[in-house]
């Protein structure tokens, strides 16, 4: 069976009566996918969830991409896009700059101290993986906590909000698929269990544990959506907030997962991307790169051999540690290295001959690949190095 959660007060059997303490019915709510054929939940609303008063248009944060042409790697330094100046202004919703996006997943970058408005994609699945800071993270479904290291998935068309908490910015890296994200399917049975030589399981996933009831009137709503013409946003007033969910079941529900909780697989030789893979989409990857023994083969070379990413665009995003293939090429925290399908890339000179010996990493890393190419979104573009393509040809750095 799939992982199924409860919450809150529902009926003895599905689809039957279930009424409030004043004899009225609750509102039963189904939210699956695939068209009634895959995972889903039952929600029961205080009000009809459907109702709206009014939907107008709302303009989307800037979507255009530009062609990674002429072809070549690229340095990206995301902590540059957002002053201090801005972070009170900005949402985790509204402030998001894309960075890279195709027709299968976008890739954006905020940081922010400010409450979002209530928000739902229906393109997709989000993940969203927390650099640094807290937020507390209001959904239909209930309340999640999300701190430093954590991925937040939001299931397509889950209403929420964003609310960063505690003394520093919210740093989010926000992954949107045009599908669903969910674990590889080699580490799960074919009933839908963690299997023993997955890198994580149920017990690292932390769904909601507390609902929210919020009686407000005239609400309004940001939706993302699909058109002909691409993705464009909409703006609901709806008469009752949607937060009024008295219950739920089943096995769609978003959950938050921590990087820390990935017990990474290592081997004697240097293993390949797909070893430290966590989820995957509809045309991309997500993988992990933790801190963790390395190669102990007596002739081993710990860092990654060059490589040229024949089928896929690889996009490494740095978020702790001491990457060490990279030293010198001007990365650091914060930054993301686009590596092209078509190029042939690995250490930095010199990081071959210095990890010899090596036993250990201590590296944090979120990487994406994706089997269609990626284009440059304005945030990209604003926050590029453009020495990074010219960076192996420095020479060993000591």
């Amino acid at each position: 069976m799939a992982f199924y959660r409860q919450l809150g007060v529902i009926p003895p059997k599905r689809h039957t009566q279930h009424r409030n303490e004043d004899g009225g019915l609750f509102y039963e709510e189904l939210m699956g996918e695939e068209g009634f054929s895959s995972d889903s939940a039952l929600l029961y609303h205080r009000h009809i969830p459907s109702a709206i008063v009014d939907a107008t248009e709302w303009k989307l944060p800037e979507q255009a991409t530009t062609p990674n042409h002429p072809l070549k790697p690229r340095h990206l330094k995301l902590h540059d896009l957002f002053p201090e100046t801005v972070w009170a202004e900005t949402d985790v919703v509204t402030g998001r700059r894309l960075i890279l996006g195709n027709a299968d997943v976008r890739l954006s970058y905020v940081v922010s101290t400010k409450e979002s408005p209530l928000y739902r994609n229906v393109v997709g699945d989000e993940m969203v993986y927390v650099e640094s800071g807290t937020a507390r993270v209001e959904t239909v479904f209930g309340v999640l906590d999300a701190k430093a290291g954590d991925y937040v998935l939001l299931p397509m068309a889950t209403t929420h909000r964003w609310i960063p908490t505690g003394d520093e910015p919210l740093r989010a890296y926000v992954i949107e698929a045009n599908s669903h994200i969910v674990p590889p399917k080699r580490f799960l049975s074919r009933f839908g269990q963690f299997l023993e030589h997955a890198p994580f399981c149920e017990r690292d996933l932390h769904g909601p544990t507390e609902l929210i009831q919020v009686e407000d009137t005239n609400v309004e709503v940001l939706v993302k959506h699909r058109t002909s013409h691409g993705i464009v946003g909409t703006r609901y007033l709806v008469p009752n907030h949607p937060f009024d969910v008295v219950g739920w079941d089943g096995c769609l529900y978003p959950y938050t997962f921590s990087i820390h909780d990935y017990e990474p697989i290592t081997g004697r030789v240097h293993q390949p991307p797909p070893a430290h893979q966590a989820f995957e989409g509809n045309n991309f990857v997500i993988c992990n790169f933790v801190p963790r023994k390395v190669d102990y083969h007596p002739l081993a070379i710990p860092v990654p051999y060059y490589h040229s990413n024949v089928d896929s665009d690889e996009i490494m995003f740095y978020c702790g540690g001491d990457y060490e293939a990279r030293k010198g090429s001007g990365i650091g925290q914060g930054s993301i290295s686009v590596h092209p399908g078509g190029h042939a890339h690995g250490p930095q000179p010199g990081a071959y001959e210095r990890s010899i010996g090596v036993d250990f990493f201590d590296e944090l890393a979120v990487m994406v690949d994706t089997f269609r190419p990626l284009e440059l979104g304005e945030g990209a573009l604003a926050c590029e190095d453009a020495a990074y393509a010219g960076s192996w040809n420095r020479g060993l750095q000591k």
